[in-house]
């Protein structure tokens, strides 16, 4: 099981997901964020929100307005968190071709405590090519499930893996 990534310059505070709250805190970081598949940059913002939650790396929730939509393709699959409210999901293709089932999501009505990041979408950094934040390329959460995206300054171990749906 990884517990962080290879070391990295950063110039962010470490961090343990377990030091993360629970149930979780949304919160604005002015980090550059990017997304990239087959070559198409799908994110590139000034801003994103993160959300912090305890045995997750942060997941990263950006603004409409930097997301190229010409490659989203909105689906009908939908899931629910008991903290943020009910999920709607996109696929996303590269020209003509989609690419990647549900590999981004968004809620359109959070609950209350994320109304931050309502109508902002996160992506699955286990499906695109690239995720950045800032100049660091991050890794992706282990497993399927978790769409948290992993930092050098992050530390685990991070739910996710084989064997820790228990947890």
């Amino acid at each position: 099981m990884t517990d962080k990534p290879a070391d990295k310059p950063t110039n962010k505070p470490a961090e343990s997901v377990w030091d993360f709250p629970r149930p979780p805190r949304v919160e604005l970081v002015e980090w550059r964020i990017r997304v990239v598949h087959a070559g198409e940059t799908i994110v590139d913002a000034p801003r994103a929100f993160r959300v912090l939650e305890t045995s997750q790396p942060p997941a990263y929730y950006i603004d409409p307005q930097f997301i190229d939509f010409d490659h989203l393709v909105p689906i009908a699959h939908n899931s629910f968190c008991e903290w943020k409210g009910l999920a709607f999901y996109a696929d996303i293709k590269v020209g003509d071709t989609r690419a990647l089932p549900q590999a981004a999501w968004h809620y359109p009505k959070a609950n209350p405590d994320f109304k931050p990041i309502e109508g902002c979408w996160a992506f699955y950094a286990q499906l695109v090519d690239e995720c950045w934040v800032d100049d660091e390329q991050v890794q992706a959460n282990p497993g399927s499930f978790y769409g948290g995206w992993i930092t050098s300054n992050v530390t685990g171990p991070f739910k996710g893996v084989p064997g820790s749906s228990h947890w």
